[in-house]
């Protein structure tokens, strides 16, 4: 499969799930729209689909909202279904993406330590 069609399905799959996210369209109490979809990286032969998830939470509230979002996989897998045109639809897995913050922390060092 070419590179780009991969990429753009990934793309389309990060898409469709933000927009569930922002929509607040998931129903369980642990998914706010404080938490965004930073990445999915998708198998090559497109049956699985991991997806990154990061926010400016706690981590404890990002966990959380990591399992809230792994609990309603079906719903979204559902989603992505009807509007990704695929033969097969991936199987959705959700995880803990700390890049972002850890970012921050090491910029914030950087500044603390220049004079």
């Amino acid at each position: 499969m070419a590179k780009f069609r991969h990429e753009r399905i990934e793309h389309l799959i990060m898409g469709v799930v933000a927009d569930l996210i922002l929509r607040g369209e998931i129903r369980d109490p642990r998914v706010t729209s404080m938490v965004s979809i930073t990445g999915v990286k998708l198998a090559k032969d497109l049956t699985q689909a991991t997806i990154m998830v990061s926010g400016f939470v706690a981590d404890d509230q990002l966990s959380s909202a990591v399992a809230g979002l792994n609990h309603a996989a079906g719903f979204i897998q559902g989603h992505v279904a009807r509007q990704v045109k695929l033969r097969v639809t991936p199987h959705l897995a959700f995880r803990e993406d700390r890049s972002i913050r850890e970012g921050f922390e090491v910029i914030q060092q950087m500044k603390d330590l220049d004079p």
